[in-house]
């Protein structure tokens, strides 16, 4: 059955989660990087350990939670720079490749769409500052169902908001736990492996493996 949508995750895939702490890497100190792989660690793990046991909170509380955390894990950064590692967190830059792979996908007729973690308003924030707004038809966020990825239902959204079946849906993520939940869902995975990480989940392979956006528009013809 042919592709006829693109839907993308957000975070580490359209948008750089460590680009709040570059804009800020010389007042955060030699604790920097740290902070960062600590704060999108713990950030994921409490969306999946809540919804393990049934729970909800929106991402952007366990944004600022996850945060909290990663500032008392490295004490030689400066807990001031709290408030301003989340106002960069809220306006993420895009990858360079998102934009000019988004357009593309839908100058050739396909449908686009981000499926994602992130509330709403998170969503809103990054979608404006990239100015990607104009290539995607829906822009989908957990919150509507209060449960986060790789809970099937949340894919189930794509496929619903589309009106197209799971099988004419290819998935696009950078974090290789997402595109297994999709893969087992139904959809056609695209893996974006940016860092050349080693695969996982073998069960759930994806279809393709990129090293970038830029290669999506030569998969859909």
């Amino acid at each position: 059955m042919p592709i006829r949508a693109f839907v993308f995750d957000a975070y580490g895939t359209l948008f750089d989660v460590h680009a709040a702490i570059a804009r800020h890497r010389e007042p955060a100190g030699p604790e920097a990087d740290r902070l960062s792989e600590i704060w999108r660690a713990k950030q994921l793990e409490y969306a999946w350990m809540l919804s393990a046991a049934g729970h909800y909170v929106d991402f952007w509380t366990l944004t600022g939670r996850a945060l909290d955390h990663a500032l008392a894990r490295c004490p030689t950064v400066d807990r001031a720079l709290r408030a301003t590692l989340l106002d960069a967190y809220f306006e993420l830059d895009a990858f360079p490749d998102a934009r000019d792979a988004l357009h593309a996908l839908h100058a050739q007729g396909l449908k686009t769409a981000i499926l994602s973690n992130g509330s709403p308003r998170m969503l809103d924030g990054a979608v404006t500052a990239a100015g990607i707004g104009a290539h995607l038809d829906a822009v989908l966020s957990v919150h509507t169902i209060r449960i986060y990825k790789p809970q099937p239902a949340v894919y189930a959204m794509a496929a619903d908001a589309l009106g197209v079946t799971p099988a004419e849906i290819a998935f696009v993520s950078s974090n290789r736990w997402d595109v297994m939940g999709a893969a087992a869902f139904g959809f056609t995975c695209v893996w974006v492996n940016r860092a050349n990480l080693p695969d996982e989940y073998p069960e759930f392979a994806p279809a393709t493996v990129v090293r970038d956006l830029s290669a999506l528009p030569a998969l859909a013809l």
